[in-house]
């Protein structure tokens, strides 16, 4: 029996504690005023009375009852129900203390408050209503002014009411109030009583949001609910309390939590807690809490918190089955003839449905949870744990994160606890779970099946919580209606306390008697059931294809190891090796090797002991994935059985050859492996006798494996099924009270000395698996792989909940002593099983004192072992074969043995594609000094006749790394982890090293390989061999990186600025001279410096490749990477230590230089002969002479740059407009662009005459750029300054208009947009010229008229236009009306967009500004590296979800591939069609630049197509324009950290593009592309180096192939190229081409197509297969002296080109078909070459007999057919399409109509900056600065700049017919209606239609639900700016663009990922005239926006109409 209230108390307000208006409350009276002995009193009490604080009123308001919660120490739960009513109180006003007191003399004022009181209960038990009853009794009393006692009503209510424990009668009680009460307790005590409360919480919430709640609270996530009720708080936590039966809440429970307390939502622990809404605005700051309205139905899941759900298929069932019990005329809603709708349940019974489906819903979780329980103890209490990893494996969800986390926390280690032991009082649940499998198959998803079987369950809850159906009429006083209201209330009396306690004693009495002569029902016991077993209802799931065929494969091997028939088991060893990624296979092998370790064959022979320990390896490597272990169990015995013995007395057993895995590491698996063999012992110590029979009888191997264990123990084999532990366990518990104490005491120690044995030999077997072979190398597994805080579930347990810092397997520092760090493993898992299985103290201390005596003889046992394995006879390897070198290539490190693991390409492994499997290879890598070699002969014996070899150069590796491995067959070795490099030349390699290679070994060549990838200095790379390295090169590469990076930069500019007040550098207190760090060791050269004698610096360089740390040094003076350091003289020669450095004075240094002569003086005359400026000349830019004595001529070669003074990345010669002064250009021009690259004319075309110009994007002020004019940007000079330079750029636009013939003579008036409307003549385009005749008699005929048609949309037209084409242009009537800006330029200048806003267009007259996108150096880099992981995957993919393709697509590198022939095309067309000038400014003017400005050149000039040509492109526009190769490619440690960047192979990845399309076009083929794009990463030779012509000329690169002529490659001897190194790409190139036809297009037609136009569609564009082919024959094909010694005929099989005759297999994966099988061309040369040198003749170059060959005499010249000129033409059409898209787009983007802005004087109080000028509106000085703002487009300014903005409105635009066809007319008709020399597309339609419907199709293609301005909030600053927004429901999108014309959206938020949308409350930062009402928030998954509309309303249209999309 227990109290119905334990105490009652009085709270009042508190007026000696009132401060500043903020009361507290006091607790007036208590009863009883002693404690009671079992339950304490709660402090604090007042704050749970008022949890929204105590405050006076000025209104009447009525009484408020809710229950607050309380925890006490032992975190038992209390419930306070509270009362509250409010009381008058007169309030005197009081002064402030400042105002000093007069006298009054009139009478003092009072005010009428009222204060409140709360009469409160406190009880152990959940009795809501009661208690509102009680509380409601008494309050009437009082307020009533009823003839009763209160002192006799609380008297009676805490003495004389006491209510039976659960299952008791129901209670009838009175209060002494005229009152009638009844309780009647609920039937079991472990169902929770919800009462109504979940229905409720369903009404508030819905479904989903309930199902969320429920995973938040089950995963330990943070729950808060909020409502303005604390009645809902409080039911809501208790409906979710309950709905998590049968698990119990562990963590902070609050339901209702005061304002004083609410800093107890920082609490890093989980809770569930509730507040009131007026707490709201505090709560939003809680960044991990779920956030639920109890009154808006809204659920707030924090954008950063992954939640974990239900599996989708449970989700789903929950989910049907809950609309089935609260909606259920949704599942009828749809019907034509709905039956009758089905009446829901009342609330009551709903409430029980809904529980129900949750009870359901956890029986399906944790079904089979019973057969996962570990017994360790039974006496005197059951101790049991639960195997969380056999669990999740068995059904079949390893990888459910949800359920991962629910088995891991405390609750459920609490029901582990209650519900673990099998003889115990067993509810609803036990029997649901049960039954639940069986339950679920035969409802078959059925609705009224389901439905019926969740009744019956709510039918079962419903009678626990009313067990007597018969109602008691209850009699409960209440006050009159608006009793609260009246004017004179009385004040609550005070309470006689003498009285109360008097009745509470004599009730006590009372109540003690009654008890004494009743008898409480005690509940039944009974044995729990045990369920289906976890893996019955997943078997299907887990069960693999294991065929008797492969268990017999497995059977047999195992046999003929044991038979010692070793050649027999190799035969079948790697199909077992493969077999074991079965878990039933590896099951069956344990199975095996047990039976013969029965058999008394554990002793083995050498070759069977290695066989079976790499059966083991293999097995445990393959059971590491499984959380089970299982197999890792059956072998820990087995690996102390199996030995071999080495020497007399010396025998190595197994597990000193498994040590390697993670698992002996898992104190996880060591527990569970220990309970499971205790378990088995306590078993054994209570199975009958006569059940052990068949016990031990054998199955069927395949048998035992695939069936299940539920059908193993039903089998018919079996008299007597084997009982379970918890069978047994339960029995034992039930006759327990029934033993007698010394049979009791005989149990608890038989049971204790069993856990204890097995502690010991668990001890012994951990010192075997943890103590390493060779103690001196130390642990290799030190941490253990996984946390153990929630594994292990164990109830009883002494420690509580395991700690990761427990249980992290061992502590740092455990290598340095492997004995001590073995010892302390071991007594943390003797501490913890120990104590858990009861063992006594006694026991505890001898087995810690035990243990280091243990491991101190093992490791001395271990140390004749070690010493005698390693005199065991060496397996043969295979021999190492060293790779063949280049000349000057030097091996660094010698062949480290190893293999070559597959990664993810298919090539060369047998499987899909075919062919012999070549890997794995066994071989060797070898570190040189250009390459990483990987050379060895493949595993598999079918194939280990060939050789494999794998390379790349160092200079290309981009990350290496090491990554685990699974088990590999062929290896005989167990391999956990790899070396995986990874390099830019799409090229792989994973080396798992030998085990003769220590860790050690591997360290030191990682370190090398990065030491030599990113060396100090470009000098110490294979390109520079033999080079000597100078100080001054030293200094100018040290020079070239100071402003690095961005805080370098702002320094220097800091102290630039600070100079001029007066601040010094810190450099000028110093010495002048400068100090040069160069290697001091002593190297061997020719050249000396003179050096002082000074003591050496002991440092090293600050360098990534130079650690304090590490003693290893590279020397870089061997052959392949000399230095010529200074030697010392004077007889100061010391022997200085590698690595270290001397620091040598500049002042006092002299430097003999071999690296520039004195011819290589720079000079114009010398730089003349360059191969460029021989390309300008060629192109009739000017010459040297020109530029002296030719002023007249339009261009000049211009002098201005010969010292590299005016721009450091630009050539010493430029070409420049002759109007155009050095002056100028110096000191104004120059100033106009980024880094001075300022414009520069690099092609002109022949025919138009219009030029091509390249610089870099006009300057825009970023972040340093303010803060260098920030000084001077007010001043006069500034301004005077920019002035000039801006007459300056447009004086040499004007320049490039009047050279521009076009531009010229140009009409302003004239309409004509790109002369896509007009095709070229015949003759200029070079077309065969036409018969006066029509080809055809039929020329009025369609084709006709459409061939006509075709020949006006460009390309090469059939014929010339007999229209009116004089003035190059169509004749557009107005009606049309084309916008202005389609008007003919001379000069198009493509740009970035953020320029073009300060453009003045009326200053450029006969110009056009073209904004454009285009590909960032950041966009490349990331998208090259996912290409690398794309072609080269470094494992296979196994997702059929993720394909190549699909990789390839996510890489988003065709788009950028596109992107550069898109604007490429658009070039080639207006200057080859319309004759325009182009110019290209955009970023830095060396990157996409570069692209686009060659693949133009490439296209429009078949000079570039040639291999000479090609040559000048690449030295004119990357080369001498300053392309950054070395820092792009990171040649050094300084460039690091940058990345690889892939520009210039984008650009060669386009040329093979437009080789693919145009193969007749090039007189190179695709192998001299791939050559080029490998060897210019590949630092062999030094064309690709420096960043600049400045920096070759400063370290004498410039002029190296015109000193090495004479270095030729030799003569061919043995297979390698004899000769000097050569430097230059091309020479090399040149030399290969003089050889044989290598680089050479036998296909190459140099008349056809002088203009190219590829396709750039994506469907179009291919993947280079340079990214994905390779060669595993020769390694790299493009070191040709390798490709020779790999491919060079040997005595025994001579292997040469394939003849006629010959016959021999070729392999796709291994061999390279073009060099092995030649073409016909190739083949026919070199039988040429045979026959001559046979015939004694001197064998002519293939070049010569090439050009001897006479081509075909055409006799006519033939036209192309219809279908050709068709093709080309349309091809045309498609061409210039995307250029009028690209000019259309760009204009759109900014609208450079000339329209006025409207400005208006606006204050600014946020960073913004003035759009003219850049310089800043506010800052830190002009906080509060008024500019000006157009009202219009919001363009912002400075009162100075406005008079100076463009007028470029961009919010003005011209009304405009729309000049859509309403009609669809086909293509003839068109034609028919079209005059003749009308242009027509491809389509039918009139150019000028299609340029007019292109300028609209921005606005037409989408579909605009609703648009306008909105003000959006940062998400990193938080600052607000106003974009344009467009609602779009066709694509479901909500676009927001800079401006309303501009049409590229800078964003857009998905409609599907929105997850609410409400009005919000003023922001912080928001525009001073917004409106509070027009703040709304928009929730995504991702983040939160805010906007801020015009006004409400527009604020509510925005929401109704998002909404509505919704």
């Amino acid at each position: 029996m227990s109290r119905l209230a334990d105490y009652f108390v009085l709270v009042g307000y508190d007026h000696d504690k009132e401060r500043s208006g903020t009361g507290t409350g006091k607790i007036l009276e208590r009863f009883p005023e002693k404690d009671w002995d079992d339950v304490p009193f709660h402090q604090g009490l007042e704050l749970f009375c008022q949890p929204g604080g105590w405050d006076l009123s000025s209104q009447r308001t009525q009484p408020t009852f809710f229950v607050s919660v309380l925890t006490d120490i032992e975190a038992d739960r209390h419930y306070c129900a509270v009362l509250t009513f409010h009381e008058t109180v007169n309030m005197t006003p009081k002064k402030p203390d400042e105002v000093e007191t007069e006298e009054e003399t009139g009478l003092v004022q009072h005010t009428l408050m009222f204060q409140p009181k709360s009469i409160a209960l406190v009880s152990r038990l959940d009795y809501f209503e009661t208690f509102r009853n009680c509380l409601g009794i008494i309050y009437t009393v009082y307020i009533e002014s009823m003839n009763v006692q209160i002192e006799t009503i609380i008297g009676n209510l805490l003495g004389s009411v006491n209510i039976p424990p659960p299952g008791g009668p129901q209670v009838r009680f009175s209060l002494g109030a005229g009152d009638r009460q009844s309780l009647q307790p609920p039937l079991s005590p472990s169902i929770p009583v919800s009462r109504n409360t979940v229905a409720v919480l369903f009404q508030q919430l819905g479904i989903h949001n309930v199902l969320c709640l429920v995973c938040a609270a089950l995963t330990d996530n943070k729950i808060l609910f909020h409502s303005n009720s604390y009645s809902r708080l409080t039911d809501a936590s208790t409906a979710l309390l309950t709905l998590l039966f049968p698990l119990k809440y562990s963590y902070v429970y609050i339901p209702v939590l005061p304002n004083a307390l609410m800093e107890v939502l920082s609490t890093p622990t989980p809770f569930i807690m509730g507040v009131h809404s007026s707490n709201k605005s505090e709560i939003q700051e809680l960044l991990d809490v779920i956030v639920a309205d109890l009154d808006g139905g809204y659920l707030a899941i924090p954008e950063h918190l992954n939640l974990p759900m239900l599996p989708e298929h449970i989700y789903s069932r929950v989910h049907m089955e809950l609309s089935l019990v609260l909606n259920p005329e949704l599942q009828n809603a749809d019907y034509a003839f709905p039956p009758p709708s089905p009446s829901p349940s009342l609330q009551p019974m709903l409430d029980k449905e809904v529980r129900s489906i949750f009870l359901r819903l956890f029986a399906e979780l944790f079904m089979g949870y019973r057969s996962c329980l570990t017994l360790i103890r039974i006496h005197p209490e059951p101790v049991i744990t639960f195997n969380k990893g056999l669990f999740l494996f068995e059904r079949g969800l390893s990888g459910d994160d949800f359920l991962q986390k629910v088995l891991g926390g405390m609750s459920f280690g609490t029901f582990v606890q209650e519900r673990g032991p099998p003889f115990r009082v067993c509810d609803i649940f036990d029997e649901v779970s049960a039954n639940i499998q069986e339950t679920l198959l035969q409802e078959g998803r059925k609705p009224e099946r389901v439905l019926k079987n969740i009744q019956e369950i709510a039918r079962h809850l419903f009678i626990n919580e009313n067990p007597n159906p018969q109602p008691y009429a209850q009699k409960i006083p209440r006050p009159c209606d608006g009793a609260f209201t009246r004017i004179h209330i009385p004040t609550f009396p005070k309470i006689d306390v003498v009285r109360v306690q008097e009745i509470i004693t004599d009730g006590c009495k009372k109540s003690a008697m009654k008890a004494q002569l009743q008898t409480v029902r005690q509940p039944k016991l009974q044995f729990v059931p045990y369920g289906p077993p976890a893996g019955n209802i997943t078997a299907q799931m887990n069960m693999v294809n294991n065929s008797a065929r492969r268990l017999e494969v497995l059977r047999t091997c195992v046999n003929s190891i044991f038979e010692n028939k070793i050649l027999d088991a190799r035969k079948t060893f790697p199909a077992v090796l493969r077999s074991l990624k079965s878990r039933v296979v590896r099951n069956a092998l344990t199975k095996e090797l047990a039976i013969h370790a029965q058999q008394n064959r554990a002793m083995l022979e050498s070759q069977q002991f290695d066989l079976i320990v790499r059966l083991m390896n293999c097995a445990l490597q393959e059971d590491a994935y499984s959380e089970e272990h299982a197999v890792s169990t059956s072998l820990l015995p087995l690996a102390a059985v199996f030995c071999r013995k080495l020497c007399t007395g010396v025998i190595q057993f197994a597990y000193t050859c498994v040590q390697d895995h993670a698992v002996w590491a898992s104190m996880q698996f060591w527990q569970q492996t220990f309970y499971s063999d205790v378990e088995k012992n306590i078993k054994a110590l209570y199975l009958p006798a006569e059940e052990v029979v068949g016990k031990n009888e054998k199955t069927d191997l395949n048998e035992a494996f695939t069936a299940s264990p539920e059908s193993l123990r039903k089998s018919q084999g079996l008299l007597y099924p084997e009982k379970t532990a918890l069978e047994i366990a339960a029995e034992q518990i039930r006759i327990w009270p029934a033993q007698s104490e010394g049979e009791r005491k005989e149990m608890i120690s038989n049971e204790e000395s069993t856990v204890f044995s097995q502690a010991i030999h668990y001890a012994n077997r951990m010192v075997y698996m943890r103590v390493p072979l060779d103690i001196s190398k130390g642990i290799k597994n030190v941490f253990s792989h996984e946390g153990e805080s929630g594994s292990s579930n164990v109830s009883h347990s002494i420690g509580g909940s395991d700690s990761l810092d427990g249980e992290s397997g061992f502590e740092e520092g455990d290598n340095v002593d492997p004995a001590g760090s073995v010892v302390r493993f071991i007594s943390k898992f003797v501490d913890k099983v120990c104590s858990e299985g009861g063992v006594t103290q006694e026991h505890q201390k001898s087995l810690h004192q035990m243990i280091p005596g243990v491991v101190a003889m093992h490791i001395e046992t271990l140390e004749s072992v070690n010493r005698e394995s390693k005199r065991l006879p060496p397996i043969k390897k295979p021999k190492i074969l060293k790779p063949a070198l280049l000349s000057g290539e030097d091996l660094v490190l010698a062949g480290l043995r190893g293999y070559l693991i597959p990664d993810g390409r298919e090539e060369g492994t047998g499987g899909n594609l075919g062919g012999p499997q070549l890997l794995p290879a066994e071989g060797a890598v070898f570190l040189t000094t250009y390459r990483v070699v990987f050379k060895g002969t493949p595993c598999d014996i079918q194939a280990c006749e060939q050789v494999v070899i794998r390379s790349f150069p160092i200079a290309a590796l981009t990350k290496e790394k090491k990554v685990s491995i699974s088990n590999t067959p062929h290896i005989e070795q167990y391999l956990s982890e790899a070396l995986q490099l990874r390099s830019c030349t799409f090229q792989l390699m994973r080396i798992a090293f030998d085990e003769e290679v220590n860790q050690e070994k591997i360290e030191i060549f990682r370190k090398t390989l990065n030491r030599y990838r990113y060396p100090p200095s470009v000098f110490n790379m294979f390109a520079f061999n033999g080079v000597t390295t100078t100080a001054t090169m030293l200094q100018t590469h040290k020079q070239k990186d100071k402003t690095a990076t961005l805080r370098k930069l702002a320094t220097r500019t800091f102290l630039r600025q600070g100079r001029k007040p007066g601040i010094k550098n810190k450099h000028q207190l110093a010495r002048k001279t400068q100090k040069y760090v160069l290697p001091a060791e002593p190297l061997a050269a020719p050249r000396r410096a003179t050096l002082p004698k000074q003591p050496l610096d002991d440092s090293r360089p600050n360098s990534l490749m130079f650690d304090e740390e590490d003693d290893l040094s590279i020397d870089f003076s061997t052959p392949s990477s000399s230095y010529t350091a200074p030697s010392l003289v004077d007889g100061d020669r010391r022997r200085i230590l590698d690595g270290r450095t001397a620091v040598v004075d500049e002042s006092e240094i002299e430097i003999q230089t071999n690296t520039l002569k004195a011819s290589d003086t720079l000079s114009a005359d010398k730089m003349m002969d360059r191969p460029y400026m021989q390309d300008y000349q060629r192109l009739g830019l000017g010459s040297l002479s020109s530029t002296r004595q030719k002023i007249s001529e339009p261009f000049r070669i211009s002098e201005v740059n010969i010292q590299y003074s005016v721009c450091r990345s630009y050539p010493a010669l430029v070409v420049v407009p002759s109007s155009v002064t050095d002056e100028s250009i110096r000191k104004s021009l120059a100033k106009c662009h980024r880094q001075a690259r300022f414009p520069t004319i690099c092609w002109r075309h022949p025919r138009t005459k219009a030029l091509l110009v390249r610089c870099s994007g006009f300057h825009g002020k970023g972040v340093m750029g303010m803060m260098k004019s920030s000084v001077v940007q007010n001043t006069t000079t500034g301004t005077s300054t920019e002035s000039t330079r801006s007459i300056e750029q447009e004086k040499f636009f004007q320049a490039i208009v009047a050279n521009t013939p076009v531009g010229s003579n140009h009409n302003t008036d004239s309409l004509v947009s790109l002369n896509s409307v007009l095709t070229p003549t015949s003759e200029a385009m070079g077309s065969p010229p036409q018969s006066s005749e029509s080809p055809r008699k039929g020329g009025s005929s369609a084709i006709y008229r459409a061939m006509t048609g075709l020949r006006g949309s460009g390309g090469k037209g059939m014929g010339s236009f007999r229209g009116n084409q004089q003035d190059g242009g169509l004749d557009v009537k107005e009606g049309t009306g084309t916008p202005p800006a389609a008007r003919k330029a001379a000069l198009y200048v493509f740009g970035e967009k953020s320029q073009m806003k300060a453009i003045k267009t009326e200053n450029y007259p006969k110009c056009d500004f073209i904004p454009c996108d285009f590909n960032e150096v950041r966009h490349a880099k990331a998208s090259v590296k996912k290409l690398m992981r794309a072609c080269v995957p470094s494992t296979p993919l196994t997702d059929p979800e993720v394909s190549f393709h699909k990789m390839v697509e996510d890489t988003d590198w065709l788009p950028q591939i596109q992107t550069i022939m898109q604007l490429s095309g658009a070039a080639v067309d207006l200057m080859d069609l319309q004759g325009s000038s182009v110019m290209f400014s955009m970023e830095d003017g060396s990157d996409f630049t570069a692209q686009v400005v060659s693949l133009t050149q490439l296209l429009l000039d078949p000079y570039y197509r040639t291999q000479e040509g090609f040559r000048v492109l690449i030295e004119k526009e990357w080369l001498a324009f300053g392309h950054r190769f070395t820092h792009r490619c990171n040649h050094t440690a300084a460039h690091q950290g940058s990345g690889f960047a892939p520009i210039f192979l984008q650009f060669l990845d386009a040329v093979h593009q437009v080789h693919n399309q145009f193969p007749l076009s090039f007189e190179f083929n695709q192998y001299y592309l791939k050559f080029i794009a490998y060897h210019y990463c590949s630092a062999r030779f030094r064309t690709f180096f420096f960043d600049s012509e400045c920096e070759r000329y400063e370290n004498g690169t410039l002029f190296e192939d015109s000193r090495t002529k004479s270095g030729k490659i030799g003569e061919r001897g043995d297979g390698i190229y004899k000769g000097t190194q050569i430097k230059s790409l091309w020479e090399y190139m040149d030399i290969l081409h003089q050889k044989s036809p290598l680089f050479y297009n036998f296909h190459y037609a140099p008349i056809r197509d002088s203009v190219l136009r590829p396709y750039s569609d994506i469907s179009t564009l291919r993947i280079w297969d340079f990214y994905i082919n390779e060669d595993l024959r020769t390694g790299s094909t493009y070191d040709r002296e390798v490709v020779s010694k790999a491919t060079e005929p040997n005595e025994e099989n001579e292997e040469g080109p394939l003849l006629p005759t010959d016959r021999r297999i070729i392999n796709g994966c291994y061999d390279n078909i073009q060099e092995a099988q030649l073409d016909m061309y190739r083949w026919l040369l070199e039988e040429m070459n045979h026959l001559e040198t046979d015939l004694c003749h001197f064998p002519n170059k293939w070049k010569f007999v090439w050009d001897k060959l006479e081509s075909p005499v055409e006799l006519q010249v033939r036209r192309a057919s219809l279908a050709s000129e068709l093709i080309r033409q349309h091809g045309t059409s498609i061409h210039k399409k995307s250029t009028i898209e690209i000019l259309t787009k760009g204009k759109e983007a900014t609208k450079m109509q000339s329209q006025p802005h409207h400005f208006e004087p606006q204050s600014y109080v946020t960073p913004t900056y003035c759009d003219y000028c850049q310089h800043l509106l506010w800052g830190l000085v002009k906080q509060g600065y008024k500019g000006m703002k157009c009202t219009v487009c919001g363009y912002n300014c400075h009162d100075k700049c406005q008079n100076l903005v463009p007028k470029q409105c961009s919010k003005t635009r011209m009304s405009r017919e729309s000049s859509f066809r309403q009609s669809q007319t086909s293509m003839e008709d068109v034609i028919r209606v079209t005059p003749q020399n009308t242009p027509m597309l491809s389509g039918g339609q009139p150019t000028s239609t299609y340029y007019d419907e292109t300028w609209q199709s921005a606005q037409v293609s989408e579909t605009r639900t609703l648009e306008g301005y909105l003000w959006k909030r940062g998400a990193l600053l938080k600052g607000w700016k106003q974009r344009w927004f467009v609602l779009d429901s066709t694509k479901h999108q909500l676009r927001y663009y800079e401006s309303k014309e501009d049409t590229h959206c800078k964003g857009f938020i998905d409609l599907s990922e929105i997850e609410s949308l409400q009005p919000a409350q003023s922001l912080p930062g928001a525009p001073k005239k917004a409106v509070d009402e027009a703040f709304f928030d928009l929730k995504t998954i991702r983040r939160v926006y805010n906007f801020l509309a015009d006004s409400k309303d527009a604020a509510d249209e925005w929401i109704n109409k998002i909404q509505e999309c919704l």
